[in-house]
């Protein structure tokens, strides 16, 4: 049966745009502001436009620049009181490591903290093992290891453990894996109904026939991770939108989970969309939660469902579809072509973890989408960019966090 679009309208709109919402105030000792306003990272072809800003960032070969700490020139969404006031790592007891996932990232987040990042060798052998070496004391020390579990997410995930391991036997105090993309979180269920089947058999020289349900049993793939999480030595998880929020419950220890959405509403609070026509899109039933969350954020927004069973109405000229993550991208390039259909003159597509398996980039690229506008929790590879291809940071979000669970103090106000 054809696809449709399910559509819910919201009974008021309000002339704002964001809802107002309480500054981003640290506490204990330290007390400083967070603002979004500058926390993006733009790629794009030098002849595309999107939004307007200030003090526009210049990319060679569409790859953002690397600011350097000694001239203490920042780009703007790095830009922090804590930058400023560079910490002495002789004084603090609060040390961040980085992993091979995604260094970029760990340094954005080193940088917003004004921190260094930690001295650790990671190397790998002729057959593939992994090689961990601290080349600095952790001792009592309050230890951050950033690494997302992207591709290549086994080696990825080896590399953490032994990470975690090291600083475990160098006597850290606490151990906090920051994994801003998680990975496996998908196999969340232990069983799923695939079928029935005829059941014919003879017990004690009786026959019997029956039709039952079939089922498939799989592995708790987020119960494996945080038991080896945990063996390892991690006190703590910190995680960036997490593709279920049920993976929390297979943790014995705490779980930090930061959303992204702060990020993405800041930059196209910035973008001159005519707000009266914008619909949030759930691409399935399955992220209407999410996109319910993100349209309130919108000023109460319509949202909309994109559902194979019902028949729906036109949508607002302007979509905006939202999702956690874009893998092979085919769910949300479907969803967009209905879009169109209905109506939408402009569809963008947001989200947090770009997996970009093939063929994610020949269906994001085919002109479906005014925009794809996504986070660097995973590293985006140079052949992977595209004109309508939007990056924005997430550092500033992490290090706010990372600080709060050093300070012991609420990691849940990092919000709008």
């Amino acid at each position: 049966m054809a696809s449709s679009l399910g559509m819910q309208s919201s009974p008021s709109r309000t002339a704002s745009f964001l809802k107002p919402s309480s500054s981003l105030s640290r506490c204990c000792s330290r007390q400083t502001s967070l603002s979004f306003n500058g926390a993006r990272t733009r790629i794009s072809s030098t002849n595309t436009i999107k939004c307007d800003i200030a003090e526009p960032l210049n990319f060679g070969n569409g790859k953002p620049p690397i600011p350097v700490l000694n001239g203490q020139t920042f780009p703007k969404f790095l830009e922090s009181a804590r930058v400023d006031k560079t910490v002495n790592r002789n004084d603090t007891r609060l040390k961040l490591f980085s992993g091979t996932a995604n260094p970029a990232l760990s340094q954005e987040v080193a940088w917003y903290m004004g921190l260094e990042l930690g001295k650790i060798n990671i190397k790998r052998f002729a057959d593939g093992e992994i090689y961990v070496q601290l080349q600095e004391s952790v001792r009592g020390c309050d230890v951050f290891l950033l690494q997302p579990t992207c591709p290549q997410a086994n080696e990825n995930l080896m590399e953490l453990l032994i990470m975690i391991d090291a600083c475990r036997r160098a006597s850290a105090k606490n151990i906090t894996a920051v994994i801003p993309y998680f990975g496996y979180a998908r196999a969340d269920r232990k069983a799923s109904f695939y079928g029935w089947v005829y059941l014919k058999s003879n017990i004690y020289n009786y026959y019997w026939e029956m039709l039952a349900k079939a089922w498939v049993v799989n592995p708790l793939q987020p119960n494996l991770l945080q038991t080896l999480s945990q063996k390892a030595g991690a006190n703590r998880i910190l995680a960036c939108d997490l593709h279920s929020g049920q993976s929390m419950g297979y943790f014995d220890i705490p779980v930090d989970h930061v959303y992204g959405q702060p990020v993405i509403l800041d930059y196209l609070a910035s973008k001159t969309i005519c707000f009266s026509d914008l619909v949030v899109v759930s691409p399935d039933v399955g992220g209407v939660a999410r996109a319910r969350a993100f349209a309130k954020k919108l000023s109460d927004a319509p949202l909309a469902i994109v559902d194979k069973r019902r028949q729906g109405h036109n949508v607002a000229e302007v979509a905006v579809m939202v999702d956690d993550m874009i893998d092979t991208a085919g769910t949300i390039a479907k969803g967009a072509a209905l879009l169109h259909e209905e109506g939408a003159r402009e569809v963008y597509a947001c989200c947090t973890h770009a997996v970009f398996s093939p063929p994610a980039i020949e269906r994001l690229s085919s002109g479906l989408f005014q925009e794809v506008i996504i986070t660097n929790t995973i590293p985006v590879v140079e052949k992977n960019y595209f004109p309508q291809l939007t990056v924005l940071s997430v550092a500033s979000l992490l290090g706010e966090t990372i600080w709060r669970v050093h300070d012991d103090c609420s990691a849940g106000s990092v919000e709008y």
